[in-house]
């Protein structure tokens, strides 16, 4: 396994409540699956699950080098939780073309939050 890029991003959760408060179901449409909007409307916190999955789509395109740019949206990158509860990104449509342009085989990620913030890492990383 090689090491092809890293980012982290970190949000304050209020600015998710805010954005959710003011957009609504606008907001969650452009920003999140909707198997992701199923999982973390189920959650007791659900803006702090909500806060951690921008933060992991912001961390996957600083890790895959691209930003926004490239025509990657938002749910081109998607936070899926495995049974044991453990977190992995699927990538789609533009961030997975990019991401094959730069033989990025998978991206590793790593979530959490507190009351207040929300911080992820992600590691691009590609076959030896």
């Amino acid at each position: 396994m090689q090491v092809l890029g890293h980012g982290v991003d970190m949000i304050e959760i209020p600015r998710i409540a805010r954005m959710v408060e003011r957009h609504g179901f606008r907001f969650l449409e452009r920003v999140y699956t909707p198997a992701e909007q199923a999982y973390c409307k189920d959650k007791k916190r659900m803006f702090e699950h909500l806060a951690a999955r921008f933060a992991a789509k912001e961390a996957v395109l600083k890790a895959l080098g691209t930003g926004w740019s490239a025509g990657i949206g938002w749910t081109d990158v998607e936070v899926i939780h495995e049974a044991s509860g453990r977190p992995r990104i699927e990538l789609h449509n533009a961030a997975a073309r990019e991401a094959r342009e730069r033989s990025i085989s998978s991206v590793l990620i790593s979530i959490s939050h507190t009351d207040n913030a929300a911080i992820a890492s992600a590691i691009a990383v590609g076959a030896d």
